[in-house]
């Protein structure tokens, strides 16, 4: 809220220096930013009584945007990246797998590793578990199991994250 719409009965005002001008009324407050040339700005509106400051409204709205976007150019976004393999995979392409993957995980991503089962290969679910067991140790030096091998429907899944 800023200049005639804060409506409270006293304000704590601070200046436009950071100085403390005590509790007013929201009137004298306004009257106050006006000789200043500058706005009223309502900042902490649940402390009893309001704190209002007196500052440039247009500077304060564009400071707080640089700096939302400043935490946003700073986060990192990670994405979720997908192998898929098959219980019959060659041990070469196992490993042709397993440079994606690693590519995948130093750029900072996760990786979903996924054996899909076709037909007769449901049958022998169990007895493909060791092909997930065998990536994960392939990658053990730059990524760490950060869900176990699990049986969702035609598939069993596992995710892979980068070690810290």
């Amino acid at each position: 809220m800023i200049n005639e719409q804060i409506r409270d009965r006293e304000v704590r005002l601070i200046g436009q220096n950071g100085e403390q001008l005590g509790i007013m009324s929201a009137r004298d407050a306004y009257k106050h930013a006006q000789e200043a040339g500058l706005d009223l700005v309502k900042i902490a509106p649940t402390a009893k009584p309001p704190v209002c400051k007196i500052i440039d409204y247009g500077k304060y709205k564009y400071e707080q945007a640089r700096k939302e976007k400043e935490a946003k150019k700073k986060q990192k976004i990670i994405e979720i990246k997908e192998v898929r393999l098959s219980p019959n995979i060659d041990t070469n392409d196992l490993n042709t797998k397993v440079g994606a993957a690693r590519k995948f995980i130093s750029k900072g991503n996760k990786v979903k590793v996924t054996l899909r089962f076709r037909g007769r290969e449901m049958a022998h679910m169990n007895s493909s578990r060791y092909i997930l067991d065998d990536f994960a140790k392939e990658l053990a030096d730059i990524a760490v199991v950060e869900k176990a091998p699990k049986v969702e429907g035609r598939s069993m899944t596992m995710f892979l994250t980068e070690k810290r």
